[in-house]
């Protein structure tokens, strides 16, 4: 990983979504290499956080004031008046948060892709030095499956031998901070994959070991886990959720070597998220 050498002590960080895992693993390391800072949030909940809600165009002066840098998550809603904005107070590099998700033929058109694809876009048509990181499936999404582990339920699972590449937040984290310390790794895009590609089962398999049971699973329908979803996922992300699992089921996917290079270390197995977040799955 990269040290603060190349970021002047002048300069600014402004880290939106600062009540996500990765905007707030990035704070940790911005402020444990003294790299100076501003996280922002939609709600702020901790002190010094300082209110910057995305769809609101009414909270970025402030939020902007001073910064030459932006980790930014994608939220398409006002991208324009924030690139406008940026632009306008002096910020040199946009770090996207953004998805793999884009690349797919028919990114435009679809409910997991569309609103990362239209903040690249206006980010890459824009004078602001643009870095684009494209995680693959968060380790995180895991989460999703605590309810029923911890009331005993079977997790289930329309298409269990899907396969993705769960990518630990610390090591998205620890891209950003590199590419935002470091001036040569900037302006490109990196598509960032765990170290390994698993199957649903076998994350479930996985998290077992962590916990110290077995985690049983029960295969279901797409209608029936899209009726146990209602209310929580909306109906079309919900079913190009579905129509994703279905094209990676049986099918391994493609890793990149992207977030060792930018990190300098191997990233960390799904067998290291589970033990940090095994509390999380436990009655």
């Amino acid at each position: 990983m990269s040290n603060m050498s190349s970021t002047s002590s002048t300069s600014k960080v402004l880290v939106t979504g600062g009540r996500g895992a990765v905007a707030r693993g990035l704070s940790s390391l911005l402020a444990a290499h003294g790299v100076p800072h501003r996280l922002a949030s939609r709600e702020p909940d901790t002190p010094g956080t300082v209110h910057c809600d995305l769809t609101d165009p009414a909270t970025f002066p402030e939020a902007l004031a001073g910064v030459r840098s932006v980790f930014l998550y994608a939220e398409a809603a006002a991208i324009d008046a924030f690139v406008k904005e940026a632009v306008s107070a002096g910020v040199d590099h946009v770090v996207l948060l953004s998805s793999s998700s884009v690349l797919a033929p028919d990114a435009a058109d679809s409910p997991l892709a569309a609103s990362h694809l239209a903040v690249e876009r206006a980010l890459l048509a824009s004078p602001l030095r643009t870095t684009l990181l494209r995680p693959g499936s968060f380790a995180s999404n895991a989460l999703g499956w605590a309810w029923a582990m911890k009331s005993g339920h079977p997790v289930h699972l329309p298409y269990p031998g899907a396969y993705s590449d769960p990518v630990h937040e610390t090591d998205l984290a620890e891209a950003a901070f590199a590419v935002l310390t470091e001036p040569s790794l900037g302006g490109r895009a990196y598509t960032l994959t765990g170290p390994r590609t698993l199957t649903f089962a076998a994350q479930l398999a996985l998290l077992g070991e962590a916990v110290g049971h077995p985690i049983p699973f029960e295969p279901v329908s797409r209608e029936q886990w899209k009726s146990e979803v209602d209310g929580y996922i909306p109906g079309p992300y919900a079913e190009a959720l579905l129509d994703f699992w279905s094209a990676s089921d049986g099918l391994p996917v493609d890793l990149t070597d992207d977030l060792e290079r930018l990190t300098g270390r191997a990233p960390r197995t799904f067998e290291t998220w589970s033990a940090d977040h095994a509390d999380a799955f436990r009655s």
